[in-house]
């Protein structure tokens, strides 16, 4: 008899707890309600603009595999990556199209120790729009007094920005081409000013060039006129889901990624 009344006491519990809105662990799920065990992990991952494209494809296959995680990603230029991190954005992982960003955050100490790995490379290419424009072949054509818009990225925080004032310092034409450039909070920006014609030509990355149907390759950098252009990838110091955050890093360098990012163009480091 005390068994029966001992079994309808926790039974009364268990209605007056689901009432008051508590809820029941389920078997196995180290405390926590049903309804979060069923939550997928969700990963923010901040990349560099260029990386739009085959992050969202990478990211529908790593999911696809892995259903209990969900990617959310933060797509800019990597300056602008790099200082909301510095400002606590919530971020696990980063995808930087240089190494400045990246060696400040690791100056910073905003990286997880050790996994910091360099991933892939690019690189930079003078796009023209398809269809109509201007009869521009070289770098050097930008100095042409017909050609009054270039688009360029704002060299402060947006990678191909950097690499593209390094070249055209080397060519001896940076003094000449600034006065026409109209600057873009990314690579992104910069082609698609370029592929509406609001600019007569863009610098961007042989990757970005590769995925418009708009623009064509006009040039490309001469070898030795600016620094590699490499993107490492680093686990964000912070990230409340480390294993994941690291298995997704290390997912982007398997084999199966390597054959997704050499589609769009990337040479894998």
């Amino acid at each position: 008899m005390r068994k029966f009344f001992a079994l309808c006491a926790s039974f009364l519990l268990m209605l007056l707890m689901t009432g008051c809105g508590g809820q029941v662990s389920a078997p196995g799920s180290g405390g926590k309600t049903s309804a979060q065990a069923a939550q997928p992990v969700e990963l923010h991952v901040a990349a560099a603009a260029s990386l739009t494209d085959v992050m969202k494809e990478l990211a529908a296959v790593y999911e696809k595999e892995h259903p209990e995680v969900k990617l959310v990603f933060n797509f800019g230029s990597s300056g602008a990556l790099q200082q909301a991190i510095e400002n606590g954005g919530e971020t696990d992982l980063f995808y930087s199209a240089a190494q400045k960003q990246m060696n400040a955050l690791q100056d910073s100490g905003n990286l997880v120790e050790g996994t910091r790995k360099d991933l892939l490379e690019n690189e930079v290419v003078l796009v023209v729009p398809r269809e109509g424009g201007k009869d521009i072949q070289s770098l050097a054509d930008l100095t042409r007094s017909d050609v009054r818009h270039v688009a360029l990225g704002e060299p402060k925080g947006v990678p191909v920005g950097q690499y593209t004032e390094e070249i055209l310092t080397q060519l001896g034409i940076l003094d000449q081409v600034k006065p026409k450039a109209v600057y873009g909070s990314d690579v992104r920006q910069v082609l698609a000013w370029t592929e509406t014609g609001d600019a007569d030509c863009g610098v961007v990355y042989a990757t970005d060039a590769a995925v418009s149907a708009k623009v064509r390759v006009a040039a490309r950098a001469p070898e030795g006129s600016h620094k590699p252009v490499i993107y490492p990838a680093a686990v964000i110091k912070g990230t409340r889901h480390l294993a994941e955050a690291k298995d997704f890093l290390a997912f982007t360098s398997s084999a199966e990624a390597r054959t997704i990012f050499a589609k769009y163009g990337f040479t894998c480091q």
